[in-house]
Parts: structure tokens; sequence; C-alpha cells
């Protein structure tokens, strides 16, 4: 369904990005933010998917900076191999890095005024920070990790943002998802919504796969783009 396409940075330095079209080849923008395995085969598959729900799905290589073109697996090696890549990551670089995107999309002619961000893991906690520098029109976050080590960062925070949780996520506790709660509690068009689901649910690839929580957070999450994006 999709394309590979280039982007440039505010520094001028170019990176690939994995691009779908809705049927009609216009609609409302959306970053898909991978996590630490690259724009895989998994992440080009939600791009897809959220371009067949009338998106123009845009899923930028985070990794960049670092490692240009990554695109591995879920073995151990391969986890060892993205964890390698996370720990370099430059936090407020990547952030920029990915708002330079969501300006480059929307002078793009086949999207329609507003652009939202929807992550996984890694991508999660950007696509909060990006919803907390206000650089998209809506967010959506699964399974941040680390999300409760920039929670300060909701004090600025007036884009909508809905967050999916695993209540059997064993990376992130549920202590931390009533961190979240909380630092959301009194900001509008937020919500946090947790699943009978472990770390990764969403991703058909992971043996923490799980088809129910899945189809709910997705569904959900496309109905929620659509009220704020169109």
């Amino acid at each position: 369904m999709g394309q590979d396409i280039k982007l440039k940075a505010a520094d001028g330095k170019e990176y690939s990005a994995y691009q779908a079209l809705p049927e009609g080849g216009r609609g409302p923008g959306l970053i898909v933010i991978q996590e630490i395995f690259g724009v895989n085969s998994h992440i080009r598959q939600v791009a897809d998917i959220y371009a067949a729900l009338g998106f123009v799905a845009v899923a930028p290589d985070v990794f960049f900076r670092i490692k240009p073109g990554l695109n591995i697996g879920y073995s151990e090696q391969d986890v060892q191999e993205g964890f390698g890549y996370y720990g370099n990551l430059d936090w407020e670089q990547a952030t920029n890095d990915l708002a330079s995107t969501a300006r480059a999309m929307k002078e793009m002619d086949a999207v329609i005024a507003k652009v939202g961000s929807v992550g996984y893991c890694m991508g999660g906690n950007l696509s909060f920070r990006l919803a907390a520098k206000n650089a998209v029109d809506a967010a959506v976050s699964y399974y941040p990790g680390g999300i409760d080590g920039v929670l300060d960062q909701a004090a600025n925070l007036r884009t909508p943002l809905l967050v999916n949780f695993g209540e059997k996520d064993t990376h992130i506790p549920m202590t931390v998802v009533e961190k979240v709660k909380e630092a959301l509690t009194e900001k509008r068009n937020t919500d946090v919504l947790v699943y009978d689901a472990e770390h990764g649910f969403n991703c058909d690839q992971r043996a923490s796969y799980d088809r129910t929580s899945a189809m709910i957070a997705l569904a959900r999450s496309n109905m929620f783009l659509h009220k704020y994006l169109g």
C-alpha cells in the first residue's frame, strides 16, 4: 500500500519514512512512531491499517541519526540490538525531529489540515512528548516506556491525548499508570485506558500480542484521532 519517502529535519539532515495513503489519496495526517525495532514490517503494517482508516500515515526513521534504516524483528538478539540504539537516543533531538515531520506533513498536498501521532513503547513516550510540546493536534500513546520520568512535561499539555496501557505489563507497573492518570487528571480531552494485556499487546509478531485488546484499542484510538483531526 505504501512507499518510502525522504524528509528533512530542521538542520537539513535527510531521513527516510514510510508513507501510506488512504483511499482517495488525501486525509488528516498521522505520524506512526516506531518501537526500538525500527520502521519494520509491523510498523509498516500499522501505517497501512491507519491509511485504510482514512489517514495519511507516515512512519519516520527515529534512529536515523544513530542507525539509519534500522529494520529488525523480535528475537532476543534483536531486542538487545534495539536497546543499544535506544540507550543512545537523544530524546530532545528525536522529539524535535518528529516535530519537523509534523510540519513537513502539513505542507503535503495529501494532508488535510491537521496532523496527529500514534506511538508504541519508545514511540509512545515520543508521542507524549510531541503532545506536551503541542507539536501535533492529537496524540495516542501505547504502553509508553519511561513516561513516568517526563510527566512534568504534562504541565504544558493542551493537545488531546489518549494513553493505552496493559494491566499485565511487567515493564510499566500499575503504579506508573496511576501516576499518569494523576498528571492528566485536570487536563481536558485526555484519557488513560487499561487493557487485560501485556506489554506490546498491539504487535501480532510478538508473543505478548492480545488480539482482543489490540482491536479494541485500535477502534478507540481511531475514533479519538478522527474526533480531533477530522
